[in-house]
């Protein structure tokens, strides 16, 4: 599987519940060393209940200024979680499935080292 299958998919819940949609994904670089990087890792999803487009990166930080973006930005991310990669139950059909008893994560970076 390719990320651009999991870009747009729904995500639902171990009960069937919407959730909204995979908009993103997190990876570490922790892995062992290569010529240029450690090798990095899928660790998890970013879901949108709202939008259907990625914040491109914006999500990972507080944005306080200019005041007109940082409400526009804060309104569009309302509700969307990190969930990780362990969480995740099925990515067999037309959606994402996650485990029961999955856990949404701030989608910060501080806030997902789970």
């Amino acid at each position: 599987m390719i990320l651009s299958d999991l870009l747009g998919r729904e995500v639902r819940s171990a009960t069937g519940e919407r959730l909204g949609v995979v908009i993103d994904a997190r990876f570490a670089v922790d892995g062992p060393p290569q010529q240029l990087l450690a090798v990095a890792r899928l660790h998890g999803l970013i879901v949108s209940p709202h939008s259907h487009s990625s914040f491109l990166g914006y999500e990972r930080t507080d944005i306080t200024a200019p005041a007109p973006i940082a409400a526009f930005l804060r309104w569009r991310q309302r509700g969307t979680f990190l969930v990780l990669w362990r969480d995740l139950a099925s990515l067999a059909g037309e959606a994402v499935v996650l485990r029961e008893g999955a856990v949404r994560y701030s989608p910060r970076l501080a806030d997902s080292q789970g």
